[in-house]
């Protein structure tokens, strides 16, 4: 019987490649966004909060050097290997899959962020991913995702441009097709070329009201960036989402 062959997301951010094409990202800026966030949000110090799709878990190591109890899962073993060297009594990091239930009625808040979300082929997994979140939460929990504004994504896409990081060259093309938009991503080094890609459903603003309403959500604030301004298709960077359960 042929191997199954993995998901774009299982093979791309397990590799080394990711991690180096996105080590320079702003990490000012994820601060400032945490540190608005919690704000608005009154979370109280102590509170259980996951990070959802954690990565290398930047938000939750500052989440929880700002006094709250972190639980980060992520699909990514090479991810979670790394962020487990930063674990203590609050912060904890686990392998698992955003569909499936982590543990029930447990979490205050839940983050979803920089568009970690609208991975998958089958739109059922999208509400499937929700309604584990829902079911994650206590009652009055709260749920924030960040996802790009779709909007601005498309009128601004860069079809194609080349990055260099260390000895490496990231040959990436981008395109909008059936509903996703595909950057595709040949890496380059020492005479060995790698595919890989990224594969993220354009998911609009009417998308996840539908989602949240069907998974019991009450939408509570829409936000258009991470200063928490108003949601604006046109102008705004993102799309922030909060709901409560």
């Amino acid at each position: 019987m042929p191997q199954k062959q993995p998901a774009w997301f299982e093979a791309w951010f397990d590799s080394p490649y990711y991690h180096l094409l996105y080590k320079n990202r702003n990490e000012e800026e994820a601060q400032f966004f945490i540190d608005n966030l919690v704000k608005k949000l009154e979370l109280k110090p102590g509170a259980k909060v996951l990070d959802l799709a954690c990565g290398k878990g930047r938000h939750a190591i500052y989440l929880n050097s700002s006094g709250y109890d972190v639980t980060g899962i992520d699909l990514s073993e090479e991810s979670i290997t790394i962020a487990k060297k930063a674990e203590n009594k609050t912060l904890t990091f686990f392998v698992h899959d955003m569909r499936e239930l982590y543990w029930a009625n447990y979490f205050d808040c839940i983050l979803n962020l920089f568009t970690s979300y609208g991975y998958f082929d089958d739109e059922k997994d999208n509400l499937k991913t929700l309604q584990s979140v829902y079911d994650s939460l206590k009652p009055g929990g709260v749920f924030v995702i960040d996802f790009m504004n779709v909007a601005k994504t498309i009128r601004e896409i860069i079809a194609a441009e080349i990055i260099t990081a260390d000895d490496t060259e990231f040959h990436i093309s981008r395109e909008l097709k059936d509903g996703f938009i595909i950057k595709n991503i040949e890496v380059r080094k020492e005479g060995n070329i790698y595919h890989f890609m990224e594969k993220v459903q354009l998911l609009e603003l009417t998308h996840f009201q539908k989602y949240f309403s069907e998974t019991g959500f009450e939408i509570m604030n829409v936000w258009g960036d991470y200063s928490l301004n108003e949601f604006d298709i046109n102008t705004s960077e993102r799309l922030i989402i909060v709901g409560r359960k």
